[in-house]
C-alpha cells in the first residue's frame, strides 16, 4: 500500500515563506494552548497569536535596543529590559513572569496581607508554577532569532526574561482565547465613554473594529483567529494593542491567500 505524504501546516511555498518569518512557530502556539485548554486551534489562531507575540516581544526588545544603544552597546542586559518597560507601560505584560526572574526580585515591593504580614516571595508565587514559566525555555530558539532581526545579542538571563514574558504572555493569550469561545465573546469587560455635562452622550463607535470583535460567531469547539483577536483586546491596550491586531490580520490574510 503506498504511504500518503504527510500535510504539513501550510499549504504552498508562498504560505511556508510567511509563516516561517514568525519567530515563534505555529506548531509551538498549539502547544501552549494544549496547555491550557483542550479546544481544537485552527491554523489561523496559531499564526495569529504568533504574530501578536512576535510584535509585543519586538517592541520590548527595541526598547531594550534603545537603552542600550545610550551606552554604546548592542548586547543588551537584564537592566535595559527594566528600562524599556518603565519606558513604555504598554509593553509591561507577562507579569507573572517577574515573580520567578531575579532582575525583577528587587523592583517588586512589599505585599501584606489583610493582618499586615509581609507576604513572602513564595507565597505570592504560589504553590503551582504556572504553566507559563515552566514552559519558557520552549522559547529560545525563536528568542534567539528575534534577537538576531533586532540587530542585537543578548546575555543569557536576558534570553531567559524575555522567554519567561513571550511564554507567560502567550499563556495569558491562550487562556483568554478559550475563554472567548466558552462565553461566546467578551463579557469581560463593559465599555466606557467621556460625556459632557449637560451635552448628548456620544453615538456609539459602532464602526470600531475592537467592538466588532466583541460578540463571536462559529462553534463552540474551535479557537479561531478573531477569538484570539478578541484575547488581544483584553490582554494589550494603546498603539501596541491596535498595532498588534493589524499585523495579526494582515499576516493571516496574505496566509490565507497564498
Amino acid at each position: 500500500m503506498a504511504t500518503q505524504p504527510l500535510r504539513t501546516e501550510c499549504s504552498g511555498p508562498q504560505t511556508t515563506s510567511v509563516v516561517t518569518d514568525l519567530p515563534f512557530k505555529p506548531q509551538l502556539v498549539k502547544a501552549v494552548f494544549r496547555d491550557v485548554t483542550s479546544l481544537h486551534v485552527s491554523r489561523p489562531a496559531a499564526w495569529t497569536a504568533a504574530s501578536v507575540t512576535r510584535t509585543v516581544l519586538t517592541e520590548i526588545v527595541d526598547g531594550a535596543r534603545s537603552a542600550a544603544a545610550e551606552e554604546a552597546r548592542k548586547r543588551l542586559i537584564p537592566k535595559d529590559l527594566i528600562t524599556a518597560i518603565d519606558r513604555n507601560v504598554e509593553v509591561e505584560v507577562g507579569s507573572a513572569w517577574y515573580l520567578h526572574s531575579p532582575t525583577f526580585h528587587g523592583l517588586l515591593g512589599e505585599v501584606r496581607n489583610a493582618d499586615g504580614a509581609l507576604v513572602s516571595l513564595r507565597e505570592r508565587r504560589g504553590a503551582r508554577t504556572p504553566s507559563g514559566v515552566a514552559g519558557a525555555h520552549r522559547f529560545e530558539a525563536g528568542m534567539r532569532r528575534l534577537l538576531r532581526n533586532r540587530g542585537v545579542t543578548a546575555v543569557p538571563a536576558m534570553v531567559r526574561d524575555l522567554d519567561g514574558i513571550a511564554s507567560v504572555f502567550l499563556t495569558a493569550l491562550a487562556r483568554d482565547a478559550a475563554m472567548v469561545v466558552r462565553e461566546g465573546g467578551v463579557k469581560r469587560f463593559g465599555t466606557v465613554s467621556l460625556a459632557v455635562p449637560d451635552e448628548p452622550a456620544p453615538a456609539p463607535l459602532l464602526k470600531d473594529p475592537l467592538f466588532a470583535l466583541s460578540t463571536r460567531r462559529g462553534d463552540g469547539r474551535t479557537i479561531d483567529g478573531n477569538d484570539v483577536l478578541a484575547a488581544v483586546t483584553m490582554q494589550l491596550f494603546g498603539d501596541l494593542r491596535q498595532r498588534a491586531i493589524t499585523e495579526a490580520a494582515k499576516m493571516t490574510r496574505n496566509a490565507s491567500a497564498n
